[in-house]
């Protein structure tokens, strides 16, 4: 990938977050989030720590709290599936505004909006700190299946592409005086789609073609070699073992300990 392939979730900067290797960031990440998954849902006050500890993370590496919060819209379907569950879930019912809602269903609700919203911040922090190509680096740095990087490789590489094909036919569309206006037009908009699928499937096969003539066998070489030492492996190490140290209190002070 070029370096003109620059997301929107990435965020320029020079910070200690930024200058981590990608690998270390990405297993830092992972991990945080597996053991913010197992936190028991009654310890309220751990979940708070792990929002503390990831504002931290966001102020050292300079994101400001707006675009964080931006960004966190995506997880908008999960939450409105949350705010049904105290309505449909079964068992005990508490009063609440005078509404009667289901008390397994607050907790459902409250694990999957304290989780999820802790889940995506990590993920969106890990994207505005590292460059896309750095992180296909980085999961290719800790052995992640050769194929499944590859495939992601070439959906970032040519989602730009596909995205820009369908802009130029919607202006050809609108440079004709089209414009959908109701169902009437969705038959347009449906040979739309298939001449995209064709363009879209035309040019894969005319890249593949040109790759393997330039001698590509199913793995793309490895240019910028990544290496991370002892020193930056314990800085990636703070967060999750913070989070883990919140986490076995959680488990203790919640009676759920031995």
């Amino acid at each position: 990938m070029g370096a003109g392939h620059a997301h929107r979730l990435y965020r320029h900067g020079d910070s200690p977050v930024h200058l981590l290797p990608p690998h270390c960031k990405i297993a830092a990440g992972f991990c945080f989030v597996l053991v913010v998954v197992s936190t028991p849902r009654t310890a309220l006050w751990a979940f708070a720590l792990y929002a503390l500890l990831l504002a931290a993370v966001a102020a050292a590496a300079r994101v400001p709290p707006g675009f964080l919060l931006k960004r966190l819209l995506i997880e908008a379907p999960f939450v409105a599936f949350a705010v049904l569950m105290p309505f449909l879930a079964q068992g005990a019912r508490v009063h609440v505004l005078g509404l009667s809602l289901s008390e397994s269903g607050l907790w459902g609700a409250w694990n999957i909006l304290a989780k999820g919203t802790l889940g995506v911040a990590a993920s969106v922090l890990l994207a505005a700190t590292t460059e896309l190509r750095a992180l296909l680096l980085g999961l290719q740095r800790l052995r992640l299946p050769p194929l499944l990087v590859q495939i992601a490789t070439f959906m970032i590489r040519y989602g730009d592409v596909i995205t820009d094909e369908m802009r130029r036919m919607r202006v050809a569309r609108e440079s004709r005086g089209w414009t959908p206006r109701g169902v009437r037009h969705w038959g347009v908009l449906g040979k739309s789609a298939g001449a995209l699928f064709i363009r879209s499937y035309e040019r894969g096969e005319r890249v593949h073609l040109a790759m393997v003539s330039r001698g590509y066998a199913g793995a793309m070489p490895v240019i910028d070699e990544i290496a991370a030492t002892r020193a930056q492996w314990a800085r990636a190490a703070v967060l999750p073992l913070a989070a883990l140290a919140v986490c076995l209190s959680g488990w203790t002070w919640d009676g759920y300990g031995p």
